[in-house]
């Protein structure tokens, strides 16, 4: 009953947590991209325990997962602005892509981890 709540919350995090990180790298000198290894080992962490919950249906996992979801993808944020602002992506659709494919996941697992929170069980 409560899920127009629930999306429109994860919809306004969402964007609040853009702006903000985007806002921050943009007027930062500094240059995330040494993230991306780290980002890396944490997308591929992310998707076996992923794989790994489907067959195991842990809620407690699910909720550990969108939270850990909603960090590595604000993280993503942070590196793909602070590549597009720092010259370090020249493909201009590969990092617009990219920069895109960040905040829908950032709301997916928001939207996930608010369900899990707020959501009703009836």
């Amino acid at each position: 009953s409560n899920g127009a709540q629930i999306v429109g919350l994860a919809a306004a995090g969402t964007g609040i947590i853009l702006f903000s990180l985007a806002s921050f790298a943009a007027t930062s000198k500094k240059d995330f991209s040494f993230m991306s290894k780290f980002l890396l080992i944490g997308i591929v962490l992310l998707i076996v325990a992923s794989l790994a919950n489907i067959f195991l249906q842990i809620p407690a996992m699910t909720l550990a997962l969108s939270g850990v979801g909603v960090i590595l993808f604000s993280a993503f944020i942070l590196y793909d602005v602070s590549r597009i602002v720092n010259g370090g992506e020249t493909n201009y659709i590969m990092a617009t892509l990219s920069l895109y494919m960040s905040i829908y996941n950032l709301f997916t697992s928001l939207l996930q981890l608010l369900m899990g929170l707020m959501g009703s069980d009836d």
